[in-house]
């Protein structure tokens, strides 16, 4: 049986990552990718499904755990009656090689540590071919393209589990490496463990030394940061959304998804949350992404992409794993590739907008892409879509999507009126009042003087908390504060907020959700600049309570269970946390120029 979602950290090389539970198992991990199929995918369903567990042999054994400062290298002590160790676990960065480090290092007396692999290759769908070592100091582990070497002890073959049991005393060390490498080569050499280490933690904390966050919620920041650069694929330079797919958004039920993809919305938030930190040079690797991945016929532009900007995510439910504690189906790939949601357009603009304002200049090629993105939405500036959050319902004109067009506009607007580029501005200016006529005629719920979730309905949607964001329309506007009022009362559940009510039926998905973590970030966010600082404080405070001991955070929380839930971690959680806090920062340091006082573009 798997963990509690929120007992498990993060590892990673910034190409793939493991999830390590606070039992001493790696029970997922995908290689050499994050969207590779997995070897380890317990996660999903138990330990024949694949894990690799080092702990004391001794049941009593209990264990504290953290993350080196500003690193993703886990420190387990294990305190047992016979003495301590300490298992140090990483993915080292750097070497171009994808490998697992667990050292394990005596503290105190004696402790007898099992070590037991059991590798299921393919979503668990084969069990390898394992041969030992040929001096007995670990496996080869094969099957089709992917092969494995395991390295450390000497592991005994039982029920396709090998296991050891090494005495551990004061003083000794231990090294456990695995490392992935494409079946028709040669075993990779041995991984030189005490250098690498070394290097993986300077690599992590000269990088996050580059941020500079506000003191109030400083840690919480910094670890976020830490884990969109995580999440971040280093080739590439696409983002993915979290680590890993199917983890549930309610126990038991069936919208699981596949978020090991690059969605254009997530990355180009997570883009501009790293961008305001001065990262500039993520900034711009990303763009060189986009610009790659959206390359040919502007009409052709997807939602979400591959990491290298692979097209074709075709969804598969599969029959080897039966999903986190039940819930199935497990999915790889995601079908909402294929829809068509206007408000990436608006999150590409808002993006590369940025990126100008931070000083990477648009070359003819970036600039001319955004021009033809710009032409497209001209002709489809009023085309329903699935929206924000990927209905599987009916197309519909919703608010959120239309007001990100409107952004994408305006942005075009501003690199012309701004930055000097050329366009057609005023066909632009002119198609942004329309959109903006059309949203106050059609999007408001009159009786309420609040917007809602699409036209042609009475509910509201915790993505209305974005129109402040970008820009559309002032955080204390009138009908921004009767929004926000119609929001509280309708989607607030146990003091956080729901995306939407499900009952809705906009969805076309049966079952029902927990509270989605960015949206009460955004309510933060809201609370900030509208100048309920004493609210967006507490409800800042309570968000980061629901951090697990390490920092991180999952999709969505389930209050009553006091559970993480949904995949993890969740870039999205993470990016608006990092804005919740710039936020209240702002809105504490210069509340003479807050967004009270911003008017309409």
């Amino acid at each position: 049986m798997p963990s509690p979602i929120e007992d498990y950290a993060l590892i990673g090389d910034c190409h793939t990552a493991a999830l390590v539970s606070s039992e001493g198992s790696i029970d997922w991990l995908c290689l050499p990718r994050f969207d590779s199929p997995s070897m380890f995918g317990a996660l999903l369903g138990t330990e024949d499904h694949g894990c690799w567990t080092v702990r004391p042999a001794d049941a009593r054994a209990t264990a504290s755990r953290a993350y080196l400062d500003d690193t993703f290298v886990l420190e387990t002590v294990w305190t047992t009656p016979d003495g301590q160790v300490r298992v140090t676990d990483l993915m080292p960065h750097g070497d171009r090689r994808a490998d697992v480090v667990r050292r394990v290092e005596g503290l105190s007396g004696t402790v007898a540590v099992d070590v037991e692999v059991r590798l299921r290759f393919g979503y668990a769908d084969a069990i390898p071919w394992v041969r030992q070592l040929p001096d007995g100091s670990g496996i080869v582990a094969v099957a089709g393209p992917d092969a494995v070497v395991v390295r450390g002890v000497h592991l005994t073959a039982s029920d396709h589990a090998h296991s050891a049991t090494v005495e551990v005393s004061a003083g000794d060390t231990v090294d456990l490496t695995l490392t992935w490498y494409p079946s028709h080569r040669e075993v990779p050499d041995p991984v030189d463990v005490g250098p690498r280490i070394d290097h993986t933690i300077a690599w992590w904390r000269d990088w996050a030394s580059r941020c500079d966050p506000a003191d109030e919620y400083e840690e919480a920041v910094v670890r976020s940061l830490l884990v969109l650069r995580a999440l971040t694929h280093e080739d590439t330079g696409g983002i993915v959304a979290a680590a890993t797919t199917s983890l549930p958004e309610s126990f038991g039920g069936v919208r699981n998804w596949d978020y090991r993809y690059v969605w254009l919305r997530d990355a180009s938030l997570t883009l501009e949350a790293l961008m305001q930190h001065g990262f500039t040079e993520e900034a711009h690797d990303w763009r060189r992404w986009l610009l790659r991945a959206i390359a040919g016929d502007p009409n052709d532009l997807q939602i979400m992409y591959g990491l290298a900007g692979e097209r074709h995510l075709v969804e598969e439910e599969l029959d080897s794993l039966p999903g986190y504690l039940g819930a199935a189906p497990v999915r790889v790939g995601n079908g909402a590739y294929t829809q068509y949601q206007g408000d990436v357009f608006g999150s590409v603009m808002i993006a590369l907008d940025e990126a100008r304002s931070v000083g990477l200049a648009d070359d003819d090629f970036s600039w001319s892409l955004q021009r033809a993105l710009l032409g497209v939405l001209e002709e489809h500036w009023n085309r329903p879509d699935r929206g924000i959050w990927e209905v599987r319902g009916d197309e519909q004109h919703f608010t959120h999507s239309r007001a990100m067009i409107w952004a994408a506009l305006d942005r075009g607007v501003r690199a012309v009126r701004e930055h000097g580029m050329d366009g057609p501005v005023e066909r632009w200016e002119a198609l942004r009042e329309t959109l903006r006529e059309t949203i106050e005629r059609e999007n408001v719920d009159h009786a309420r003087g609040c917007y809602v979730q699409h036209a042609g309905t009475t509910e509201v949607d915790a993505s209305l908390l974005v129109l402040a964001q970008i820009g559309y329309v002032a955080p204390d506007d009138p009908r921004m504060l009767a929004t926000v009022a119609a929001i509280e009362e309708d989607l607030l559940q146990d003091g956080l907020l729901l995306r939407y009510r499900t009952t809705s039926g906009v969805d076309g998905l049966p079952g029902d959700e927990h509270p989605f973590l960015a949206c009460s970030f955004w309510l933060v966010q809201q609370y900030a600049a509208s100048g309920r600082l004493d609210d967006a404080r507490e409800l800042m405070d309570r968000l980061l309570s629901f951090r697990n001991d390490l920092g991180l955070l999952s999709e969505e929380y389930d209050v009553q269970q006091a559970r993480q839930v949904g995949n993890t971690p969740q870039a999205l959680s993470h990016l608006t946390l990092v804005r919740a806090a710039d936020a209240i920062a702002a809105a504490t340091a210069t509340p003479s120029t807050s967004p009270r006082t911003v008017t309409k573009r």
